[in-house]
């Protein structure tokens, strides 16, 4: 049985979350549907898993829409936006979710290993921002919430494309949050460690154990404490927060 929450702090809003069929993504629209929030869940691949999240999500007694778009390709991003905003006027929450890896180290990385990942990872949030933020403005209420990393603060082996769209993220959020403040909008990042997720699922055993340990907490993070976050920043309680870079780590990186 689904214990629904009484409170309902987003009642009215609508939220866009890129990469919302699994993972981290999934697990944030959950979230702003438990807070009454209605959600778009834009995704890439899998139609069963953007089919299973949208019915998790519509037991809040919500709507939930689902939007196929690779938000790396901006015609089809352009076109995504345009049919939304043709439809809904204004969409009041953005998370800029959707984010791939593909990790080698710098001198074995090839050109095409880094464009994909930069045009995910840093061109989609610009594609899918570029076309929202307006109307928030218009309206003067707007939350965007970009997913970075701590490896976009501490540099991680193996990703340096990763690593360099995530410190992009952060520092975009800053200059965002700075133009937009006094426009009634928000700009945030929430910056997980190591979660629970696809991405972590396949490290070895031993080395999952040797990350563990090396957490504070001792363990890593599920995709539920990190939607937890960006559900308060997306909130009225967090109306005077702006231009930060939130941790969600457990304590690895302070």
């Amino acid at each position: 049985m689904i214990m629904k929450p009484t409170a309902k702090p987003l009642k009215g809003k609508r939220a866009l979350v890129t990469g919302g069929s699994r993972g981290i993504g999934r697990a944030i629209a959950i979230e702003l549907a438990q807070n009454g929030c209605d959600v778009i869940v834009n995704y890439c691949h899998s139609d069963e898993a953007a089919e299973e999240t949208q019915k998790a999500i519509e037991e809040y007694g919500v709507e939930c829409e689902l939007y196929k778009a690779d938000i790396s390709n901006r015609s089809e991003c352009d076109k995504m936006v345009a049919d939304l905003l043709e439809k809904e006027k204004c969409i009041h929450i953005l998370v800029n979710n959707a984010g791939i890896n593909r990790d080698r180290t710098f001198l074995k990385m090839t050109c095409e290993m880094w464009d994909e990942v930069l045009g995910v990872n840093l061109n989609g949030p610009f594609n899918v921002t570029h076309g929202l933020l307006p109307a928030m403005v218009d309206n003067h209420w707007g939350r965007i919430i970009n997913i970075s990393s701590m490896g976009g603060q501490t540099g991680n082996f193996g990703q340096a494309n990763y690593s360099v769209t995530k410190g992009g993220i952060n520092a975009f959020t800053m200059t965002l949050a700075r133009e937009v403040a006094r426009k009634g909008v928000t700009v945030n990042s929430v910056s997980p460690g190591y979660t629970e997720t696809d991405m972590t699922n396949g490290i070895p055993e031993t080395v999952s154990k040797q990350i563990c340990s090396s957490i504070p907490m001792g363990r890593m993070a599920t995709p539920e404490e990190i939607a937890s976050a960006v559900s308060f920043i997306a909130s009225p309680k967090a109306s005077y927060i702006t231009g930060q870079v939130i941790g969600v780590n457990g304590g690895m990186y302070m």
